[in-house]
């Protein structure tokens, strides 16, 4: 969702690396894209064992959480990716079953689906941070979209932006094309092993619209 369906990285590129200096903590900006579609938890044991030498107790991890949710709330209202809709659009036109899987749980942005993206998303046909146990880059959350949209791992195509997302993608064996719509180097997302990287939403598009369906096709 974020970087893909909405513009929303900035915004949690800045609250990770405000929020987190007043627990002594620190993450640039860029590190947060590195850290992109990781759950809350686990990005902040990171931190803690860099900083602190051990884990965060559930109790801090609970209150830096938090506080960056708090920072993040902040910010101006993330706007839809440009050309994401034409992308859903292609999609749509090829016959695809269309499954969110996030690592996001940010009320606010699972409302704006409906609003901005109209017969697109269902809510059965979800997985977000809340869902899953183990997040990306752990192959799970894609594993259990498999699962809700009744498919296998060869009749799947998967649009990512971020590098753990491309490694749980593939993961779980799934084709994957990585949408580089932040400032990460296309190396980054190749070397996660996306089989695609373009530079764009408008591009994915263009890679959707460029299958063509065989008589085999079931789907």
């Amino acid at each position: 969702m974020d970087g893909v369906l909405f513009d929303s990285m900035p915004n949690h590129a800045y609250a990770w690396s405000h929020a987190m200096t007043q627990f002594g903590l620190e993450m640039t900006a860029y590190e947060a894209y590195l850290h992109e579609g990781r759950t809350g938890s686990g990005t902040i044991n990171i931190l803690a064992q860099r900083y602190w030498g051990r884990d965060a107790t559930p109790e801090e991890i609970e209150r830096i959480y938090a506080a960056k949710a708090a920072t993040f709330n902040t910010c101006p209202e993330p706007k839809p990716m440009p050309d994401a809709l034409e992308a859903l659009t292609a999609a749509k036109k090829l016959g695809c079953k269309i499954v969110l899987v996030t690592g996001s749980g940010q009320a606010k942005l699972l409302e704006s689906l409906e609003q901005h993206y109209p017969g697109f998303f269902r809510q059965e046909l979800m997985v977000t941070g809340f869902d899953v146990k183990r997040g990306k880059p752990d192959p799970e959350p894609y594993l259990m979209g498999l699962e809700k949209a009744g498919i296998k791992a060869e009749e799947g195509i998967v649009v990512e932006n971020a590098p753990l997302g491309v490694q749980a993608a593939k993961g779980a064996g799934i084709f994957t094309i990585a949408a580089n719509t932040g400032p990460l180097e296309d190396s980054i997302l190749k070397d996660a092993g996306a089989d695609i990287v373009v530079p764009d939403l408008a591009t994915v598009a263009a890679v959707l619209r460029s299958y063509k369906k065989t008589p085999a096709d079931k789907s």
